[in-house]
């Protein structure tokens, strides 16, 4: 939960430019530690459904860790060296955090839904 609210925190204050180089890291701390916890978590179960479901939520979760290290680089330029000049920078890299975010959440509320739906249907099979 904590890891939820830092990525919300530091997502906004991103996007509103309130420190925004401090609300990148704010941001990627909350990333690994949601993204962490999230792939330590367990489901013991040989419905295939539910391993695919959670295999694509750790895609997001990478996605998410993923948007927080470009959230870094569009802030303090890390990696613009790497490019022959600053316009295929921006092209590239500049800013596409907002892309592997929105990807990322999208793949998120997916494999959430869809997994507490599978898990009550598992749990009935089970039972039944």
């Amino acid at each position: 939960m904590l890891g939820a609210i830092l990525m919300s925190i530091g997502a906004g204050c991103y996007v509103f430019m309130f420190y925004q180089g401090l609300a990148a890291v704010v941001f990627l701390i909350g990333a690994i530690c949601f993204g962490g916890v999230q792939m330590m978590e367990r489901y013991d179960t040989s419905n295939l459904t539910i391993r695919r479901l959670r295999s694509i939520q750790i895609v997001a979760d990478c996605l998410f860790i993923l948007s927080g290290l470009l959230m870094i680089d569009s802030h303090y330029l890390i990696l613009k060296p790497l490019f022959g000049n600053y316009s295929d920078y921006i092209q590239y890299l500049f800013n596409k955090w907002v892309i592997t975010l929105l990807v990322a959440a999208i793949l998120e509320i997916y494999t959430t839904h869809r997994l507490s739906s599978e898990m009550k249907k598992n749990e009935q099979n089970t039972e039944g």
